[in-house]
């Protein structure tokens, strides 16, 4: 029974990690994309695009956590 606490315990802490992850990385694309645009305005399509997509990565870690925990 001990046993079984601990192996779903360290599951939970996987999905936690991959999370936090996740959440930290979103919040670097994000502020990087808006140092970018103020950088260089004209290419806000370009970057908006290429954010958009590397958020959607960066969230599929969770996603995959979750299922994998499962």
């Amino acid at each position: 029974m001990t046993m079984q606490m601990a192996i779903e315990l360290t599951g939970n802490v996987h999905v936690a990690m991959a999370g936090l992850g996740a959440a930290i990385g979103v919040g670097w694309i994000g502020a990087k994309a808006a140092e970018a645009v103020g950088r260089n305005p004209g290419a806000s399509t370009k970057i908006l695009v290429q954010s958009i997509l590397a958020i959607a990565f960066a969230e599929a870690i969770v996603f995959y956590a979750i299922f994998l925990a499962k």
